[in-house]
């Protein structure tokens, strides 16, 4: 990802990092670094999708981002690589479960969750290169074990609720009742939506009586399926409703082209780790993204609509018609004058903009640019 935002990013990334993880991780540590600012690098490495040597050079390079990060000092390549090696699982989750607080605020309305999975390469090798060792080789060559990323999203806010990663392939029905679980403590469910993946009786009726949700899972087999509620999905499917399920595809196409497509690590507890970082690093751009219209905004339309509401009353009292009467400054008035007049209050900024405009003219029946709320305003005779 261009980047656009790297501050921004840095600085709740390090909000989100300070409410998961202590300063120093035992009282015999060296406290040359804190752990906040290093967990905050690791984001920033998926956000970015930067190698350990590669974050390294870029935090050398910048000053402001280190002063965002809070780091004294640049950390080592080795240094984040031993830190990303110590991380624990449950502290990735609970910066998960923190973004999903801040994301939600005060909001107790029950969410729509779908759940899904998608393939995360652990390298950089693109697929048009292994068809051409296929090619060269004369057969298929035996394909490596890739792994397997598990998310639950919101809908509605398209965030991350809950994750696991795994090595694939393999049948993702049995994570189903654990990752809803996990995402239960963040956020209210009022319905899950899954594809036909997912289908069995047991995750029917772990969501319908354990959380207290509406099931939404097509069955899978041909015939008459076995079970009520299978057979009722079988019988009257809401077809409506399920189709929000597409939005978690739309979420991992905005991961796999923003963020990453991989997670890069030599042992599959590193790629899982990493897998899980990424997840992190979305919630995480989704609350920078969030938050980024409650800051001054200096787009145009943005700008337009400020500059318009304080000049609500100039715009709609700007010009009297032809021939009304007017105030000259002796006291009198005069219907007779042939050009139209402001009729502006002389206290308003705007009016004392348009005053030394016209002061400007050289003749009163002369056009004179006005510039108002973005618009170009002329006076004719």
């Amino acid at each position: 990802m261009a980047e656009v935002g790297l501050l921004p990013f840095a600085h709740v990334a390090l909000q989100v990092a300070t409410q998961v993880l202590p300063p120093y991780r035992s009282r015999f540590s060296k406290h040359q670094f804190t752990q906040p600012p290093l967990l905050a690098v690791l984001c920033l490495m998926r956000y970015e999708d930067w190698t350990f040597r590669e974050a390294e050079v870029r935090l050398r390079e910048h000053q402001e981002l280190r002063a965002a990060l809070q780091l004294q000092a640049v950390p080592d390549y080795t240094t984040l690589y031993r830190f990303l090696r110590r991380l624990e699982d449950d502290t990735v989750d609970r910066g998960l479960q923190e973004t999903v607080r801040r994301l939600r605020r005060r909001r107790c309305r029950p969410v729509a969750a779908a759940i899904d999975g998608t393939g995360l390469s652990h390298t950089s090798v693109s697929t048009f290169f292994l068809r051409r060792l296929e090619q060269h080789a004369h057969g298929t060559k035996p394909r490596r074990p890739w792994l397997k990323w598990l998310i639950v999203v919101d809908v509605r806010q398209q965030i991350l609720l809950a994750q696991r990663a795994r090595q694939g392939p393999g049948c993702d029905a049995r994570a189903l009742p654990g990752l809803l679980d996990v995402a239960a403590r963040g956020a209210p469910i009022g319905v899950v939506l899954a594809d036909a993946e997912f289908d069995s009786e047991a995750n029917h009726e772990h969501i319908r009586q354990r959380l207290g949700a509406k099931s939404i899972i097509p069955a899978r087999r041909r015939g008459v399926p076995n079970g009520a509620i299978r057979n009722q999905m079988f019988r009257a499917f809401p077809k409506k409703p399920y189709r929000q399920r597409n939005k978690i595809e739309s979420i991992f196409s905005a991961v796999k082209r923003k963020l990453s497509s991989r997670a890069p690590g030599r042992s599959l507890t590193t790629q899982i780790r990493q897998a899980l970082l990424l997840g992190l690093a979305y919630n995480i751009y989704r609350l920078w993204y969030w938050l980024a219209p409650m800051r001054m905004s200096t787009e145009p339309k943005c700008c337009k609509q400020r500059v318009c509401a304080r000049a609500k009353f100039f715009r709609c009292n700007t010009y009297k018609k032809r021939g009304a009467p007017s105030r000259r400054s002796d006291g009198h008035s005069s219907g007779s004058e042939s050009h139209r007049t402001l009729a502006t209050e002389h206290d308003s900024p705007v009016a004392e903009h348009q005053s030394r405009v016209n002061s400007r003219c050289h003749s009163p029946f002369q056009p004179s640019p006005v510039l108002s709320c973005g618009r170009s305003l002329k006076l004719y005779d």
